[in-house]
């Protein structure tokens, strides 16, 4: 017969905010060391041997700082702190938990929720020149978004600078209707879905309009020298070498530049390098210059996109094997 351990919380709010809709963290938490685990009350019952229930239990009280501060948690929560149980990293892992990354419009603190956000956002701080590296819904281009937001309000620079390659639209963008604004939104919703949630509308539409907040493409900013300011290069895959050397040129004095992308998404021709994975090549090592590296175990999106990049991580190499 299998041990059981018993785990008393403290309230009816903790308690839901611990095992999660329909109980599916409590599911979750199953799949991962094997134990069974029963909701009876305001007490957890957790059943298997003695390793299942020991992890269990060490996951449990990693996410203590989640579930009794009201926090949903949600799978990237669990996952986090699995691997923190996992390699010893449970200090790191309570410090992630406990920073306020930044407050938005709404009085809603903003945190990390894995290692490789954590380190990311500490790199864009520490860095004039921070690399995101890896697959969509990592919170690679809403964090760079945020960091740029508060460098504008505790005037660590005067002016904001979002650009991307409009690969799609061969950087023409002609066939779009209105102004270069209007043309290019499209291209940098991601970007405008950060400013929104710490800014309000009307603020944000003053800052456009004066040039302290600026977006275009790409093509837009060769010649330039970009001075006091926050610059984010998104969907950096796209970028040619060329393209690439021009961009990271432009870098002025008192500026930051962060450059994001997805190697693994490409929309440039066949045939043609992108110049993400050629800057990694080439800057990898340089002194002032961070590279962070996202894995799936970073994705915060629906649980199912995890999944996703893992499939498509397992097919790729799979074809390259066969080469």
């Amino acid at each position: 017969m299998p041990d059981s351990l018993t785990i008393h919380l403290p309230d009816i709010p903790s308690t839901l905010n611990l095992v999660g809709p329909a109980e599916e963290n409590l599911r979750l938490l199953e799949a991962k060391t094997g134990a069974q685990l029963v909701l009876r009350g305001q007490d957890l019952v957790i059943a298997g041997t003695d390793e299942q229930i020991q992890r269990s239990q060490q996951i449990i009280y990693n996410l203590e700082n989640l579930w009794q501060r009201g926090r949903r948690i949600g799978n990237i929560d669990l996952s986090s702190a699995e691997r923190a149980v996992s390699t010893g990293r449970t200090e790191e892992l309570q410090r992630l938990q406990r920073t306020v990354v930044a407050v938005n419009r709404r009085g809603e603190p903003l945190y990390t929720r894995t290692f490789g956000q954590w380190h990311y956002v500490q790199a864009i701080v520490r860095h004039d020149l921070t690399f995101g590296i890896g697959p969509a819904g990592t919170g690679k281009t809403y964090l760079a978004a945020v960091q740029a937001v508060l460098a504008l309000q505790e005037r660590r620079v005067e002016r904001i600078i979002l650009t991307r390659p409009a690969v799609e639209a061969g950087e023409r963008l002609g066939f779009l209707p209105g102004d270069l604004q209007a043309k290019v939104s499209p291209y940098l919703r991601p970007l405008y879905d950060a400013l929104y949630d710490f800014m309000e509308p009307e603020r944000l539409m003053q800052l456009m309009e004066k040039g302290t907040i600026e977006v275009a493409p790409l093509a837009y900013m060769r010649g330039r020298t970009l001075s006091n300011a926050f610059v984010i290069l998104d969907e950096a895959q796209n970028t040619t070498a060329e393209q690439m050397k021009m961009m990271l040129t432009r870098l002025g004095n008192a500026s930051k530049m962060v450059v994001t992308g997805d190697p693994t998404q490409t929309d440039l021709p066949a045939g043609s390098r992108s110049g993400l994975a050629l800057a990694r090549r080439i800057l990898s090592g340089v002194r002032g210059i961070a590279f962070c590296e996202f894995g799936r175990e970073d994705v915060v999106r629906h649980p199912l996109v995890q999944r996703i990049v893992e499939a498509y991580e397992q097919f790729e190499a799979s074809q390259a094997s066969k080469q």
